[in-house]
């Protein structure tokens, strides 16, 4: 029998792009390379008998062109507080494994990597409102993340923008806000003020299940 899992929380993400990100539309990058981190919490999840309530993890991507030419490095960051089993299990799920082909952002972006690092365990401190546009990202000594709203330059106060992907193997809505990011783990990053991604996490090992 195959494995079967589920995923259901919140997911905050922030690359090198402009707001909107291309990828998001099918068309190149802002610099014509991408970097990025992306962060989860799951609020209920299972893989067969394993269950992942609880749990955050961390991905740092880079890749030296654009997503779909390949050749990236990827390195997954697994919660402390994960036994043995639930290690394995959230290394499976985001490396893409034990999942329909094409039917992730996890597996597509694993399809695309030609170095991938070994996991770390580490502590995640993570907080993440998918409606306010706000999250923070804090692994000691390796990231430190923040998103917030937009900046309206006419009124000061926060400019709400939302991406609608009705078959997107991601997230069906996202928010879109500002993000920063400090990582140097196995791979460096030093992103700022640029696109940040907020989005229900909620999946299976068939893809986004859509309410």
């Amino acid at each position: 029998m195959a494995d079967q899992w589920m995923l259901r929380g919140v997911e905050y993400s922030n690359c090198n792009c402009s707001y909107g990100c291309g990828c998001q539309f099918q068309a190149p990058s802002t610099h014509g390379f991408c970097e990025a981190m992306a962060a989860g919490s799951i609020e209920e999840g299972y893989f067969n008998d394993t269950p992942l309530n609880g749990l955050n993890f961390v991905i740092l991507f880079q890749w030296p062109g654009e997503v779909a030419e390949g050749n990236g490095k990827q390195q997954i960051m697994i919660d402390e507080r994960a036994n043995s089993d639930q290690r394995e299990a959230l290394r499976k799920i985001l490396h893409g494994e034990s999942t329909t082909p094409g039917a992730t952002h996890f597996f597509v972006f694993n399809s695309t990597m030609s170095d991938v690092l070994e996991p770390l365990v580490v502590a995640i401190d993570l907080s993440i409102d998918v409606e306010a546009r706000q999250a923070t990202v804090t692994v000691p000594d390796l990231v430190q993340s923040t998103g917030v709203p937009i900046t309206n330059p006419f009124t000061g106060g926060g400019h709400r923008a939302q991406i609608h992907l009705p078959e997107g193997f991601e997230y069906t809505i996202a928010e879109i806000g500002n993000g920063t990011t400090m990582a140097k783990a196995g791979i460096t990053l030093n992103l700022s003020n640029s696109y940040g991604q907020f989005n229900i996490l909620h999946m299976n090992q068939d893809g986004v299940i859509r309410n």
